[in-house]
């Protein structure tokens, strides 16, 4: 059983602190074992992007599914990506499992639990019927809520003719909601903006505000003349922010460093830009999420294949960078982790010691990472300062990636993504890729 494969895999390094008196205390960091591995999927392609955990004790995957058969249960015929949320009891037991979308592609990236119950799910869809009412052109942000079992309470689409894509969702102070995605401007001809401004081509970040009920409030886009990709967002005690990456250095981006940057937008509550900073260095360098620390600060994680600038060093062709920044956007601090190949992250989160796990990939296989394969699903945890405490990887020998990890109520683990392997750490392999969840306890 693979239970018993992974069971002993563990975590065992140490991190120093000081006593009174200066002398230095050697402190066990938890040694996390593997409790399960696990896959989800059809013959097709499956993937985890967010997880979250619900009040019983448990928690709910979601992602997307392309697959009509195996563990996918869908009234659909054709094979087209849609909404998938698997729920499970504080045991590990699946309790449901539930597809949404329409005749044509939907995918989901983010999962967040209502502040009244129930859970409201963001990403994009393409159709206009079965769950989807109706279409404004390509792809629309499509926001559902969904039950504690997973009945849909209500759902808002909105876009134009182009690529308009939800990739966050933040519930707000009045009980509502704000989501952060992109805009195709060009095919919606300047519409979307509910700021007074001039039209410009690109892709946008777009951020939009609904109340409780779904009805949007107001929708404005930021950005240049070149591509800008918001993936988080949220909100602070004066406004909300946007984070995400832009090669744009004119508009709205007035600071970028060179190719790619860490874009982050800050606006008031009701939508105005505030302000706007870019870090990085001179290649690519994207993040891709945001989180609030208890110093009333911000932390943004992501990816840099940048050595300047910004960015204090280069461990290898592309480093996970996690940057801290105060509410005004002023540079804090800023960490580099990997080895000498691609590493990734995707995704951060609080853990119950005051640090932080952050989720990703790595193809590494140096600077104490292991790696079995092309990319492997690859797990951290960093203290408030940006010290690394731990690190593990999963995988097989293809590609291997985690998109979020939590701690939850009891202390364990979840980490959740996608494989496309069947060897080591990954037992068995259902079609493309599969939906990959993996509990540390």
């Amino acid at each position: 059983m693979i239970k018993n494969l992974v069971k002993y895999l563990s975590i065992s390094l140490l991190f120093f602190s000081c006593s009174k008196d200066d002398t230095p205390v050697i402190k066990p960091v938890k040694n996390y074992t593997v409790d399960y591995i696990k896959t989800f999927g059809g013959t097709r392609n499956e993937s985890a992007q967010s997880i979250i955990a619900t009040d019983d004790g448990g928690y709910i995957v979601l992602g997307f599914t392309q697959s009509i058969d195996g563990d996918v249960i869908t009234t659909q015929a054709s094979i087209q990506y849609d909404y998938w949320l698997l729920k499970f009891d504080k045991d590990d037991k699946l309790q449901w499992k539930k597809v949404f979308g329409g005749s044509k592609d939907e995918k989901a990236y983010k999962i967040i639990k209502a502040n009244d119950s129930g859970f409201v799910v963001v990403g994009f869809s393409k159709s206009n019927d079965f769950d989807v009412a109706t279409n404004e052109g390509f792809e629309d942000v499509w926001i559902i809520k969904i039950d504690t079992t997973g009945n849909i309470l209500w759902k808002t689409n909105t876009g134009f003719s182009g690529s308009d894509q939800g990739f966050s969702i933040v519930q707000t102070s009045d009980g509502g909601y704000f989501a952060g995605g992109i805009l195709d401007v060009t095919a919606s001809g300047g519409q979307g903006n509910s700021r007074s401004y001039a039209r410009h081509a690109g892709g946008d970040y777009w951020g939009i505000k609904l109340n409780a009920s779904g009805v949007i409030q107001w929708r404005n886009y930021f950005g240049g003349t070149n591509t800008d990709t918001c993936y988080d967002v949220i909100e602070t005690s004066d406004g909300y922010m946007l984070a995400g990456s832009s090669d744009s250095n004119d508009v709205d981006s007035k600071g970028n460093k060179g190719s790619y940057d860490f874009w982050i937008v800050k606006t008031d509550k009701a939508g105005k830009l505030l302000w706007e900073k870019s870090f990085g260095g001179s290649e690519i360098d994207e993040a891709k999420a945001i989180i609030k620390t208890d110093d009333n600060n911000f932390l943004i994680v992501g990816n840099t294949r940048s050595s300047d600038k910004d960015v204090s060093k280069n461990n290898g062709n592309a480093d996970l960078w996690v940057i801290k920044i105060s509410n005004n956007g002023t540079l804090l601090w800023e960490k580099v982790y990997g080895g000498s190949n691609f590493d990734a992250g995707n995704s951060i989160s609080k853990s119950f010691d005051g640090g932080y796990l952050i989720s990703g990939s790595s193809r590494s296989s140096d600077n104490n990472i292991a790696n079995k394969g092309q990319n492997d699903a690859w797990v951290l945890q960093i203290s408030n300062e940006g010290n690394l405490k731990w690190q593990k990887t999963f995988g097989g020998s293809n590609i291997d990636l985690f998109n979020d990890a939590i701690q939850l109520a009891n202390g364990h683990i979840i980490a959740v993504g996608e494989s496309s392997s069947n060897d080591n750490d990954i037992a068995t392999n259902k079609g493309f890729s599969d939906l990959l969840i993996i509990k540390l306890n």
